[in-house]
C-alpha cells in the first residue's frame, strides 16, 4: 500500500515538474519573428506591441510569408496569440496582410466586428479596430450604431459629423511590404472620395 502511495506521489510530483516546465518556456514572451504564419497576424509580442505578417515573392513565384514587430502597441494587451474562436467571430483572416483600416470600409466586416460574440468577448480585437477607426477620426462604438449597407457611407457620415474619438492614437497603417502581387492599400481617404453615394462635406465658413 505505501509503495502505492509512494509511486502516486512520484507521478504528482513528476506532472507538476512537467507543468512548471512548460509554463516556464511559455513565460519567456511572445517574439514576433518566431510565429509561423498561421499565428502572426493578431498576435501581440511580450512588449505589447503588435505583430504583423509580411509577404514576399521570390524570382522563382515562390511566397515567403515571415512575421515582424510593428510599431503600433497594443491597449493592456502582451503575450497574446488571437484565438480561433475571436477569429471566427470576428470574420478575421489569420492570412492578412499588414495593419490597416481598411477593413472598417467593408459593411460585412463590421457586421461580424460589431456583434455582441466579437466585440464582447475579443477585447484584443475590438482594441486593434477602435484605435484604427479613431485613427481616421471615427469613434467605433458609434460606427457599429449606424452600420448597415454601406460601411463607406456610415465612415463619411461619422467624419463630417464632426464625431470622433477622444484621446491620443498610435499610428494607424502598418503596411506589409509591397511586390508585384501585394499592392499597397489604398489610403483610407481616397476611398471615401470614391464611395458611389459620398456624402457632402458642410460648408466652410470664410
Amino acid at each position: 500500500m505505501a509503495s502505492h502511495f509512494i509511486s502516486f506521489s512520484a507521478l504528482l510530483l513528476l506532472a507538476f515538474a512537467c507543468s512548471l516546465s512548460f509554463h516556464s518556456s511559455l513565460g519567456a514572451g511572445i517574439e514576433c519573428e518566431k510565429l509561423d504564419q498561421e499565428r502572426c497576424s493578431y498576435a501581440v509580442s511580450s512588449t505589447g506591441k503588435r505583430c504583423v505578417l509580411e509577404k514576399q515573392v521570390q524570382r522563382s513565384g515562390k511566397e515567403l510569408y515571415t512575421c515582424r514587430t510593428s510599431g503600433i502597441e497594443a491597449d493592456k494587451v502582451k503575450d497574446h496569440v488571437e484565438s480561433d474562436e475571436c477569429i471566427k467571430a470576428c470574420g478575421l483572416d489569420r492570412n492578412t496582410l499588414g495593419i490597416s483600416s481598411d477593413a472598417l470600409l467593408d459593411s460585412r466586416f463590421t457586421h461580424n466586428l460589431c456583434s455582441p460574440h466579437c466585440y464582447h468577448n475579443c477585447p484584443n480585437v475590438v482594441d486593434l479596430y477602435f484605435n484604427l477607426a479613431a485613427g481616421e477620426g471615427v469613434f467605433l462604438p458609434k460606427l457599429c450604431e449606424v452600420q448597415g449597407s454601406s460601411a463607406r457611407r456610415a465612415m463619411a457620415e461619422l467624419k463630417s459629423s464632426g464625431i470622433v474619438a477622444p484621446g491620443p492614437v498610435n499610428s494607424v497603417k502598418f503596411a506589409a511590404t509591397a511586390t508585384a502581387e501585394t499592392p499597397q492599400s489604398q489610403p483610407l481617404n481616397s476611398l471615401l472620395d470614391t464611395a458611389e453615394q459620398p456624402v457632402a462635406s458642410p460648408p466652410c465658413d470664410h
